[in-house]
């Protein structure tokens, strides 16, 4: 069960929401009205506000000033009986005393605070003495009943302990105690608890804090001893009337200030007062009389109100009653209706579910199938994030070798300009080099042109070969045991024959180097050009062969044995070939073989 401080707390609390809803629009007519009359009242308008904010705020002040005492009028026997409980307690214990001018001295701070803000106007800051003689007194309250930490040296009572309590019982205040934890210049629990009633006022939410510490009187028990301020009805109270500094903005500067070595008195003589004090409060008495009319007239107001709200919550009682009657009836008809359909349905169902199975066997490999897809995905990333490591580690090597790179570049730029300077030098040389090349071009060509002339001669001598094997072969015919003899010599022809030709494929190669070696055999050109002035005689050594070939064709069908020599001086013959064609670069081929077969012809006639 509550207590009864409690009850009347949310009590207050309850009301001055709803008054705050209610008047707010009241408070700004009566303050338009008072502004006018400010025109020609000179300084009795001095003290009036001058905005609906600041009207209200002023009204909870008064409010809250007045603790148990301006209540509305269901709560005022509620306060009376509250306040001669107190005075009785101040009778029998002086910690109860103590406990009642705390929640004086807290209820003159708190009401000086918000007035003299309100009248200030501004954001009040650390210097401003009323705020400090706020954080005394609330030092003071929270003080009151501290257990006393013994040690070996010294015996300390913290404020801390408490304090760092509020995070575990409100998460929104971890924010302020991580802030105070981490000040530089806090060095002892005193300090970081001033700090975190500073910071707690900053954020307008010290009221709220030090209702959540409170509430839990167990936890409490460890840290204040059994009349303490915070652990009594006063503690309700006081954390009531801090509600109030809701509407005071604040800007302290925490970090410049010596909080470890402040000495906490509470300066009485702020709140003592004098002949001026008197006089302004009796210029606002007025206006607080016309506020209370206000109030009164707007609790007339929430009263018809609340009438009105709780005929209308009869008859929407009522009619969720017949409501729920007809909801009952239609599902009663909905209730036959589905069982209808659904012995109907329940054979289409059976076949919906097979294939509902069906799908979800399909969907489980499907799922099997993209699970397997995605560790291969993974691996791959995992590949792909190895191969950008190399990547990079080779982009550094290659960004290294560019750089020398580049040095040889230009090394190579600078013997590339020297090799030009060189290569204009050989220009000239070369251009003398390609003219006499030029003209041995057009000497080898008209080589070239005499030597398709002796290849048309050999061709012309194979074909003349081969019809003397053809007479060898009729002469085969007449003399069979000669004939072998003759066709092994044929055939020794033909591969000597075979060896002429490559030999010739050979030469053909060997004049391509030529081509290309021409520079270095200026002298064999010159013996080739000499060779070539024969070529005439040749010619007609030729022609003679050709008549002496027939002649020797007779003399082939007369005597045999002369066919053997001629054949064995033939072979001879091809063989000295071969030796001239290697020394003489074949060239003096059909002269030797012409100066053979005269010799045989000379012989064999002979």
């Amino acid at each position: 069960m509550a207590s009864p401080a409690e009850q009347e707390l949310t009590l207050t609390e309850a009301e001055s929401s709803k008054e705050k809803d209610q008047v707010f629009g009241v408070l700004r007519l009566q303050e338009e009205k008072a502004s006018e009359k400010a025109v020609g009242s000179g300084k009795a308008a001095e003290g009036r506000w001058q905005a609906p904010i600041f009207a209200l705020a002023r009204k909870a002040s008064e409010t809250l000033s007045g603790g148990i005492h301006v209540l509305p009028k269901t709560a005022e026997h509620r306060t009376a009986s509250l306040s001669e409980d107190w005075g009785e307690q101040v009778l029998r214990e002086p910690m109860a005393l103590e406990r009642a001018n705390l929640l004086n001295m807290a209820k003159l701070s708190i009401k000086g605070l918000i007035e003299s803000a309100l009248s200030f106007g501004r954001t009040l800051d650390s210097d401003y003495p009323p705020l400090q003689q706020f954080f005394v007194v609330m030092e003071h309250c929270l003080k009151h009943g501290l257990k006393v930490k013994k040690s070996f040296l010294s015996f300390n009572k913290s404020l801390w302990g408490p304090l760092e309590l509020v995070e575990k019982l409100c998460p929104e205040a971890g924010e302020i105690a991580a802030s105070v934890r981490d000040l530089p210049g806090l060095k002892t629990p005193l300090g970081r608890a001033r700090a975190w009633i500073r910071l707690a006022l900053m954020q307008k939410k010290l009221a709220d804090y030090l209702r959540c510490l409170i509430t839990r009187k167990d936890l409490l028990s460890d840290f204040y001893e059994h009349y303490a301020v915070m652990v009594e009805e006063e503690g309700a109270v006081i954390v009531g009337l801090l509600v109030g500094l809701n509407v005071i903005d604040a800007n302290l500067c925490v970090k410049g200030e010596d909080l470890d070595s402040q000495v906490g008195v509470i300066d009485f003589s702020v709140y003592l007062k004098n002949d001026i004090d008197d006089y302004k409060t009796e210029e606002r008495t007025g206006q607080i009389a016309a506020i209370l009319d206000q109030k009164n007239y707007v609790e007339e107001l929430n009263r018809q109100l609340n009438s009105t709200v709780q005929s209308l919550q009869g008859r929407v009682d009522s009619l969720e009653k017949s409501n729920t009657k007809l909801i009952e009836e239609v599902s009663q008809v909905d209730v036959d209706a589905e069982l209808d359909t659904y012995k109907q349905s329940r054979q289409g169902l059976d076949e919906m579910y097979n294939e509902a199975r069906r799908q979800l066997r399909e969907e489980c490999q499907l799922r099997q199938d993209v699970e397997n897809e995605l560790l291969v995905q993974v691996s791959m990333k995992h590949e792909m994030e190895l191969a950008m490591k190399l990547l990079e580690k080779d982009i550094h090597e290659k960004q290294d070798t560019l750089i020398g790179l580049r040095h040889q570049l230009d090394e190579v730029k600078s013997i590339n300009i020297e090799m030009y300077q060189k290569m204009q030098c050989s220009d000239d040389s070369l251009k003398q080099k390609n003219d006499i090349i030029s003209r041995l071009e057009e000497k080898t060509n008209q080589i070239t042109a005499t030597m398709k002339q002796l290849e048309q001669r050999l061709q012309h001598t194979e074909k003349e070969r081969r019809m003397a094997e053809e007479g060898a072969r009729k002469f085969k015919q007449d003399f069979a045991s000669k004939a072998e003899n003759l066709q092994n010599q044929i055939f020794q022809r033909e591969n000597q024959l075979t060896q002429l030709e490559t030999d010739l494929k050979i030469h053909v190669e060997w004049r391509q180097v030529l081509q290309n070696d021409l520079q270095a055999e200026k002298e064999a050109v010159l013996q080739l050009s000499t060779e070539v002035q024969q070529i005439p005689r040749l010619k007609k050594e030729f022609s003679k062969l050709q008549d002496e070939n027939g002649q020797l064709r007779r003399v082939c069908e007369d005597q045999e044995q002369a066919l053997q020599e001629l054949g064995y001086k033939l072979s001879e013959s091809k063989l000295k070939i071969e030796d001239i064609k290697e020394a003489n670069k074949a060239l003096q081929v059909g002269r030797v073989i012409e100066c053979n077969i005269q010799i045989f012809l000379k012989d064999s006639i002979g």
